[in-house]
Protein backbone atom coordinates (compact mmCIF):
# COMPACT_ATOMS: atom_id res chain seq x y z
CA UNK A 1 0.00 0.00 0.00
CA UNK A 2 2.82 2.38 0.90
CA UNK A 3 4.48 1.76 -2.48
CA UNK A 4 1.19 2.41 -4.32
CA UNK A 5 0.72 5.71 -2.47
CA UNK A 6 4.30 6.73 -3.19
CA UNK A 7 3.98 5.93 -6.86
CA UNK A 8 0.63 7.73 -7.03
CA UNK A 9 2.20 10.85 -5.54
CA UNK A 10 5.06 10.48 -7.95
CA UNK A 11 2.77 10.28 -10.98
CA UNK A 12 0.76 13.32 -9.87
CA UNK A 13 3.89 15.37 -9.24
CA UNK A 14 5.32 14.51 -12.61
CA UNK A 15 2.02 15.10 -14.39
CA UNK A 16 1.69 18.52 -12.77
CA UNK A 17 5.22 19.42 -13.84
CA UNK A 18 4.55 18.30 -17.39
CA UNK A 19 1.34 20.35 -17.54
CA UNK A 20 2.95 23.51 -16.21
CA UNK A 21 3.31 24.95 -19.67
CA UNK A 22 5.39 24.66 -22.77
CA UNK A 23 8.66 23.43 -21.32
CA UNK A 24 10.73 22.09 -24.18
CA UNK A 25 13.29 24.83 -23.57
CA UNK A 26 13.57 24.17 -19.84
CA UNK A 27 16.68 22.56 -18.44
CA UNK A 28 17.12 18.85 -19.15
CA UNK A 29 17.64 17.35 -15.71
CA UNK A 30 19.43 14.01 -15.48
CA UNK A 31 19.52 12.27 -12.10
CA UNK A 32 22.55 10.00 -11.71
CA UNK A 33 22.40 7.48 -8.85
CA UNK A 34 25.78 5.88 -8.19
CA UNK A 35 27.97 4.89 -5.24
CA UNK A 36 29.93 7.97 -4.25
CA UNK A 37 30.89 6.56 -0.85
CA UNK A 38 31.42 3.00 0.37
CA UNK A 39 33.24 -0.01 -1.12
CA UNK A 40 32.07 0.67 -4.69
CA UNK A 41 32.86 4.40 -4.72
CA UNK A 42 35.25 3.88 -7.64
CA UNK A 43 32.18 3.14 -9.80
CA UNK A 44 30.70 6.53 -9.08
CA UNK A 45 33.98 8.33 -9.63
CA UNK A 46 34.57 6.67 -13.00
CA UNK A 47 31.01 7.32 -14.20
CA UNK A 48 31.36 10.97 -13.26
CA UNK A 49 34.70 11.11 -15.09
CA UNK A 50 33.04 9.71 -18.22
CA UNK A 51 30.14 12.16 -18.01
CA UNK A 52 32.50 15.09 -17.42
CA UNK A 53 34.59 14.14 -20.45
CA UNK A 54 31.52 13.93 -22.68
CA UNK A 55 30.21 17.33 -21.55
CA UNK A 56 33.66 18.88 -22.02
CA UNK A 57 33.77 17.57 -25.60
CA UNK A 58 30.13 18.16 -26.62
CA UNK A 59 28.91 20.99 -24.45
CA UNK A 60 26.08 21.21 -21.93
CA UNK A 61 23.23 21.91 -24.34
CA UNK A 62 21.27 19.45 -26.48
CA UNK A 63 18.26 20.20 -28.69
CA UNK A 64 18.14 23.70 -27.23
CA UNK A 65 17.98 22.45 -23.63
CA UNK A 66 20.67 23.16 -21.03
CA UNK A 67 21.78 19.92 -19.35
CA UNK A 68 21.88 19.73 -15.55
CA UNK A 69 23.35 16.64 -13.87
CA UNK A 70 22.21 15.87 -10.31
CA UNK A 71 24.20 13.17 -8.49
CA UNK A 72 22.90 11.02 -5.64
CA UNK A 73 24.91 8.55 -3.53
CA UNK A 74 23.45 5.05 -3.21
CA UNK A 75 26.44 3.98 -1.02
CA UNK A 76 26.88 0.57 -2.72
CA UNK A 77 24.66 -2.50 -2.67
CA UNK A 78 21.71 -0.73 -1.07
CA UNK A 79 18.38 -1.14 -2.91
CA UNK A 80 16.38 0.86 -0.35
CA UNK A 81 18.81 3.78 -0.52
CA UNK A 82 18.87 3.71 -4.31
CA UNK A 83 15.08 3.67 -4.44
CA UNK A 84 14.78 6.54 -1.96
CA UNK A 85 17.32 8.67 -3.82
CA UNK A 86 15.56 8.00 -7.13
CA UNK A 87 12.19 8.96 -5.65
CA UNK A 88 13.70 12.23 -4.44
CA UNK A 89 15.11 12.94 -7.89
CA UNK A 90 11.72 12.32 -9.49
CA UNK A 91 9.47 14.12 -6.99
CA UNK A 92 11.66 16.91 -5.62
CA UNK A 93 14.12 17.57 -8.45
CA UNK A 94 11.69 16.60 -11.22
CA UNK A 95 14.39 14.99 -13.35
CA UNK A 96 13.63 14.06 -16.95
CA UNK A 97 15.94 11.03 -17.07
CA UNK A 98 17.32 8.61 -14.48
CA UNK A 99 20.80 7.15 -15.01
CA UNK A 100 23.56 5.31 -13.19
CA UNK A 101 22.70 2.13 -11.25
CA UNK A 102 26.04 0.36 -11.16
CA UNK A 103 24.81 -2.60 -9.09
CA UNK A 104 22.03 -5.04 -9.96
CA UNK A 105 19.97 -4.99 -6.70
CA UNK A 106 19.72 -1.20 -6.95
CA UNK A 107 18.58 -1.28 -10.58
CA UNK A 108 15.91 -3.86 -9.72
CA UNK A 109 14.61 -1.67 -6.90
CA UNK A 110 14.25 1.41 -9.10
CA UNK A 111 12.76 -0.21 -12.23
CA UNK A 112 9.13 0.01 -10.98
CA UNK A 113 9.58 3.75 -10.37
CA UNK A 114 10.71 4.29 -13.95
CA UNK A 115 7.64 2.42 -15.18
CA UNK A 116 5.15 4.25 -12.98
CA UNK A 117 6.66 7.70 -13.59
CA UNK A 118 7.15 7.02 -17.31
CA UNK A 119 10.73 8.31 -17.10
CA UNK A 120 13.65 6.85 -19.12
CA UNK A 121 16.22 4.94 -17.08
CA UNK A 122 19.70 4.53 -18.58
CA UNK A 123 21.67 1.77 -16.82
CA UNK A 124 25.39 2.51 -16.82
CA UNK A 125 26.85 -0.64 -15.29
CA UNK A 126 24.53 -3.16 -13.56
CA UNK A 127 24.93 -6.32 -15.60
CA UNK A 128 22.33 -8.96 -14.71
CA UNK A 129 20.71 -9.96 -17.99
CA UNK A 130 17.09 -9.47 -16.91
CA UNK A 131 17.38 -5.80 -15.85
CA UNK A 132 15.96 -4.40 -19.11
CA UNK A 133 12.97 -6.73 -18.72
CA UNK A 134 11.97 -5.04 -15.45
CA UNK A 135 10.65 -1.90 -17.16
CA UNK A 136 9.83 -0.94 -20.77
CA UNK A 137 11.62 2.36 -20.14
CA UNK A 138 15.04 0.91 -19.29
CA UNK A 139 17.92 0.86 -21.75
CA UNK A 140 21.51 -0.16 -21.00
CA UNK A 141 24.85 1.00 -22.40
CA UNK A 142 27.20 -1.16 -20.34
CA UNK A 143 26.93 -4.92 -20.88
CA UNK A 144 25.32 -8.06 -19.59
CA UNK A 145 27.48 -10.51 -17.72
CA UNK A 146 26.49 -13.44 -20.00
CA UNK A 147 27.38 -11.30 -23.03
CA UNK A 148 30.97 -11.02 -21.80
CA UNK A 149 31.08 -14.61 -20.49
CA UNK A 150 29.95 -16.76 -23.43
CA UNK A 151 32.92 -15.71 -25.63
CA UNK A 152 35.32 -16.76 -22.86
CA UNK A 153 33.82 -20.26 -22.81
CA UNK A 154 33.99 -20.44 -26.61
CA UNK A 155 37.64 -19.36 -26.64
CA UNK A 156 38.56 -21.83 -23.89
CA UNK A 157 37.12 -24.82 -25.73
CA UNK A 158 38.57 -23.74 -29.07
CA UNK A 159 42.01 -23.61 -27.44
CA UNK A 160 42.07 -27.12 -26.01
CA UNK A 161 40.70 -26.52 -22.51
CA UNK A 162 38.32 -29.34 -21.59
CA UNK A 163 37.91 -29.28 -17.78
CA UNK A 164 37.08 -26.06 -15.93
CA UNK A 165 36.23 -25.20 -12.33
CA UNK A 166 34.07 -22.07 -11.86
CA UNK A 167 34.45 -19.65 -8.93
CA UNK A 168 31.96 -16.77 -8.92
CA UNK A 169 30.50 -14.27 -6.45
CA UNK A 170 27.18 -15.24 -4.90
CA UNK A 171 24.88 -12.55 -6.34
CA UNK A 172 23.00 -11.91 -9.59
CA UNK A 173 25.87 -11.15 -11.98
CA UNK A 174 27.98 -13.94 -10.47
CA UNK A 175 25.16 -16.43 -10.98
CA UNK A 176 24.76 -15.18 -14.56
CA UNK A 177 28.47 -15.60 -15.22
CA UNK A 178 28.77 -19.10 -13.76
CA UNK A 179 25.59 -20.34 -15.41
CA UNK A 180 26.45 -18.89 -18.83
CA UNK A 181 30.00 -20.23 -18.79
CA UNK A 182 28.73 -23.70 -17.91
CA UNK A 183 25.96 -23.59 -20.51
CA UNK A 184 28.23 -22.48 -23.35
CA UNK A 185 31.23 -24.62 -22.38
CA UNK A 186 29.30 -27.86 -21.88
CA UNK A 187 27.30 -27.32 -25.08
CA UNK A 188 30.62 -27.44 -26.94
CA UNK A 189 31.71 -30.64 -25.19
CA UNK A 190 33.63 -29.23 -22.23
CA UNK A 191 33.19 -30.34 -18.62
CA UNK A 192 32.66 -28.16 -15.54
CA UNK A 193 34.28 -30.24 -12.79
CA UNK A 194 33.26 -28.04 -9.86
CA UNK A 195 31.39 -24.86 -8.97
CA UNK A 196 31.88 -22.44 -6.06
CA UNK A 197 29.87 -19.36 -5.12
CA UNK A 198 31.75 -17.06 -2.75
CA UNK A 199 30.50 -14.15 -0.60
CA UNK A 200 30.37 -10.90 -2.58
CA UNK A 201 32.89 -9.33 -0.21
CA UNK A 202 35.40 -11.80 1.21
CA UNK A 203 38.93 -10.95 2.36
CA UNK A 204 40.30 -14.45 1.81
CA UNK A 205 39.84 -16.68 -1.23
CA UNK A 206 42.40 -19.27 -0.07
CA UNK A 207 39.93 -21.97 1.10
CA UNK A 208 37.99 -21.74 -2.17
CA UNK A 209 41.11 -21.71 -4.34
CA UNK A 210 42.49 -24.75 -2.51
CA UNK A 211 39.37 -26.70 -3.54
CA UNK A 212 39.98 -25.65 -7.14
CA UNK A 213 43.63 -26.70 -6.97
CA UNK A 214 42.74 -30.10 -5.49
CA UNK A 215 40.35 -30.79 -8.40
CA UNK A 216 43.20 -30.35 -10.93
CA UNK A 217 41.18 -28.77 -13.76
CA UNK A 218 42.72 -27.39 -16.95
CA UNK A 219 41.52 -23.92 -15.97
CA UNK A 220 39.49 -21.95 -13.45
CA UNK A 221 36.89 -19.39 -14.52
CA UNK A 222 36.51 -16.38 -12.19
CA UNK A 223 33.85 -13.73 -11.77
CA UNK A 224 33.94 -11.20 -8.92
CA UNK A 225 32.86 -7.54 -8.78
CA UNK A 226 35.48 -5.21 -10.18
CA UNK A 227 37.52 -3.72 -7.35
CA UNK A 228 39.38 -5.05 -4.33
CA UNK A 229 37.89 -8.56 -4.70
CA UNK A 230 39.79 -9.03 -7.95
CA UNK A 231 43.05 -8.05 -6.25
CA UNK A 232 42.57 -10.62 -3.49
CA UNK A 233 41.59 -13.31 -6.00
CA UNK A 234 44.53 -12.75 -8.37
CA UNK A 235 47.05 -12.74 -5.53
CA UNK A 236 45.52 -15.86 -3.99
CA UNK A 237 45.66 -17.66 -7.34
CA UNK A 238 49.42 -17.07 -7.60
CA UNK A 239 50.28 -17.55 -3.91
CA UNK A 240 48.46 -20.89 -3.65
CA UNK A 241 50.33 -22.19 -6.68
CA UNK A 242 47.46 -22.69 -9.13
CA UNK A 243 49.48 -21.15 -11.94
CA UNK A 244 52.47 -23.34 -11.08
CA UNK A 245 50.14 -26.36 -11.16
CA UNK A 246 49.21 -25.53 -14.76
CA UNK A 247 45.69 -24.31 -14.00
CA UNK A 248 44.98 -21.43 -16.38
CA UNK A 249 43.15 -18.34 -15.03
CA UNK A 250 40.16 -17.28 -17.15
CA UNK A 251 37.74 -14.50 -16.25
CA UNK A 252 35.53 -11.72 -17.46
CA UNK A 253 37.26 -8.37 -17.66
CA UNK A 254 35.65 -7.13 -14.43
CA UNK A 255 38.39 -9.00 -12.57
CA UNK A 256 41.30 -7.24 -14.31
CA UNK A 257 39.65 -3.82 -14.48
CA UNK A 258 42.16 -1.02 -15.13
CA UNK A 259 41.19 0.55 -11.81
CA UNK A 260 42.79 -2.35 -9.94
CA UNK A 261 45.49 -3.66 -12.29
CA UNK A 262 48.25 -1.71 -10.59
CA UNK A 263 47.16 -3.05 -7.20
CA UNK A 264 47.17 -6.60 -8.60
CA UNK A 265 50.74 -6.23 -9.79
CA UNK A 266 52.49 -9.23 -11.29
CA UNK A 267 49.78 -11.53 -9.90
CA UNK A 268 47.59 -10.48 -12.83
CA UNK A 269 50.13 -11.17 -15.58
CA UNK A 270 48.97 -13.91 -17.94
CA UNK A 271 45.32 -13.85 -16.89
CA UNK A 272 43.05 -14.26 -19.93
CA UNK A 273 39.78 -12.37 -19.95
CA UNK A 274 36.86 -11.58 -22.23
CA UNK A 275 35.43 -8.08 -22.17
CA UNK A 276 33.96 -5.27 -24.22
CA UNK A 277 36.58 -2.61 -23.41
CA UNK A 278 40.30 -2.23 -22.85
CA UNK A 279 42.12 1.03 -22.28
CA UNK A 280 44.55 0.01 -25.02
CA UNK A 281 41.83 -0.78 -27.57
CA UNK A 282 43.30 0.36 -30.88
CA UNK A 283 40.88 2.84 -32.45
CA UNK A 284 40.85 6.60 -33.13
CA UNK A 285 37.87 7.04 -30.81
CA UNK A 286 39.59 5.30 -27.91
CA UNK A 287 42.88 7.10 -28.44
CA UNK A 288 41.00 10.41 -28.26
CA UNK A 289 39.08 9.25 -25.17
CA UNK A 290 42.12 8.01 -23.26
CA UNK A 291 44.15 11.10 -24.16
CA UNK A 292 41.38 13.39 -22.88
CA UNK A 293 41.03 11.24 -19.78
CA UNK A 294 44.75 11.35 -19.00
CA UNK A 295 44.74 15.13 -19.33
CA UNK A 296 41.66 15.65 -17.16
CA UNK A 297 42.31 12.96 -14.55
CA UNK A 298 46.07 12.28 -14.49
CA UNK A 299 45.94 10.29 -11.24
CA UNK A 300 43.37 7.72 -12.46
CA UNK A 301 43.16 5.17 -15.27
CA UNK A 302 40.19 5.01 -17.67
CA UNK A 303 38.12 1.86 -17.46
CA UNK A 304 34.88 0.36 -18.76
CA UNK A 305 32.80 2.20 -16.16
CA UNK A 306 34.11 5.56 -17.35
CA UNK A 307 33.30 4.56 -20.93
CA UNK A 308 29.76 3.63 -19.86
CA UNK A 309 29.33 7.10 -18.35
CA UNK A 310 30.59 8.66 -21.58
CA UNK A 311 28.41 6.45 -23.78
CA UNK A 312 25.37 6.99 -21.59
CA UNK A 313 25.59 10.70 -22.26
CA UNK A 314 26.24 10.05 -25.94
CA UNK A 315 23.06 7.97 -26.13
CA UNK A 316 21.04 10.65 -24.30
CA UNK A 317 22.29 13.41 -26.61
CA UNK A 318 21.63 11.35 -29.74
CA UNK A 319 18.12 10.45 -28.53
CA UNK A 320 17.25 14.07 -27.68
CA UNK A 321 18.55 15.23 -31.05
CA UNK A 322 16.15 12.74 -32.71
CA UNK A 323 13.17 13.71 -30.55
CA UNK A 324 13.91 17.45 -30.82
CA UNK A 325 14.28 17.71 -27.08
CA UNK A 326 11.37 15.47 -26.04
CA UNK A 327 12.61 13.38 -23.08
CA UNK A 328 9.29 11.61 -22.41
CA UNK A 329 9.86 7.89 -21.98
CA UNK A 330 7.89 6.67 -25.03
CA UNK A 331 9.64 9.13 -27.37
CA UNK A 332 13.07 8.57 -25.81
CA UNK A 333 12.89 4.77 -25.92
CA UNK A 334 11.61 4.79 -29.49
CA UNK A 335 14.59 6.97 -30.42
CA UNK A 336 17.21 4.70 -28.84
CA UNK A 337 15.95 1.43 -30.34
CA UNK A 338 18.32 0.43 -33.12
CA UNK A 339 20.63 3.39 -32.46
CA UNK A 340 24.21 2.84 -33.68
CA UNK A 341 27.38 4.77 -32.94
CA UNK A 342 31.15 4.41 -32.61
CA UNK A 343 32.17 4.22 -28.96
CA UNK A 344 35.70 4.22 -27.51
CA UNK A 345 35.08 0.47 -27.10
CA UNK A 346 34.24 -0.04 -30.79
CA UNK A 347 30.97 -0.19 -32.78
CA UNK A 348 27.86 -0.41 -30.59
CA UNK A 349 24.11 -0.65 -31.16
CA UNK A 350 20.99 -0.70 -28.98
CA UNK A 351 19.05 -3.89 -29.72
CA UNK A 352 15.58 -2.73 -30.88
CA UNK A 353 13.94 -5.80 -29.32
CA UNK A 354 15.62 -5.84 -25.88
CA UNK A 355 16.96 -2.25 -25.43
CA UNK A 356 20.27 -3.85 -24.45
CA UNK A 357 23.61 -3.10 -26.06
CA UNK A 358 25.13 -5.09 -28.92
CA UNK A 359 28.93 -4.83 -29.01
CA UNK A 360 32.21 -6.54 -29.77
CA UNK A 361 33.73 -8.72 -27.07
CA UNK A 362 37.53 -9.00 -27.03
CA UNK A 363 39.75 -11.77 -25.72
CA UNK A 364 42.62 -10.16 -23.82
CA UNK A 365 45.74 -11.12 -21.86
CA UNK A 366 47.30 -9.10 -19.05
CA UNK A 367 50.78 -7.99 -20.08
CA UNK A 368 53.21 -5.21 -19.27
CA UNK A 369 53.24 -2.60 -22.02
CA UNK A 370 55.94 0.04 -21.62
CA UNK A 371 56.11 -0.88 -17.97
CA UNK A 372 52.34 -0.60 -17.39
CA UNK A 373 49.97 -3.53 -16.86
CA UNK A 374 47.37 -3.60 -19.65
CA UNK A 375 44.62 -5.85 -20.99
CA UNK A 376 46.03 -6.54 -24.45
CA UNK A 377 43.41 -7.65 -26.97
CA UNK A 378 44.32 -10.54 -29.27
CA UNK A 379 40.98 -11.81 -30.60
CA UNK A 380 37.55 -10.30 -31.34
CA UNK A 381 34.03 -11.73 -31.36
CA UNK A 382 31.95 -9.19 -33.27
CA UNK A 383 28.47 -7.81 -32.56
CA UNK A 384 27.67 -9.97 -29.53
CA UNK A 385 24.08 -9.84 -28.23
CA UNK A 386 23.00 -10.84 -24.75
CA UNK A 387 22.81 -14.66 -25.07
CA UNK A 388 20.17 -15.01 -22.36
CA UNK A 389 17.59 -13.00 -24.27
CA UNK A 390 18.59 -14.62 -27.55
CA UNK A 391 17.73 -18.00 -26.04
CA UNK A 392 14.25 -16.90 -24.96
Amino acid sequence: MKLIKTLGTLAVALGTAAAAGSAQAKDLKIGVVVPISGPFAAHGKQIKHGIDLFLAAHGDTVAGRHVEIIYKDDTGIAPAVSKRQSQELLIKDKVDILAGYTLTPNAFAVAPLATEAKVPMVVLNAATASITEKSPYITRVSMTTPQDTAPMAQWAYANGIRKVYTLVSDYGPGHDAGDQFKKTFTSLGGQVVGEIRTPVSTPDYAPFLQRVKDAKPDAVFFFVPNGEQGVALAKGYKELGLEAAGIKALATGDVTDEDVLDAMGDAAIGMITSFHYSAVHDSPENKAFTAAYAKAFPHDRPNFVAVAGYDGMDLIYKALAKTKGDASAPAFIAAVKGMKWMSPRGPVEIDPQTRDIIQNVYIRKVQRVNGVLQNVEFDTIKAVKDPVKQAQ
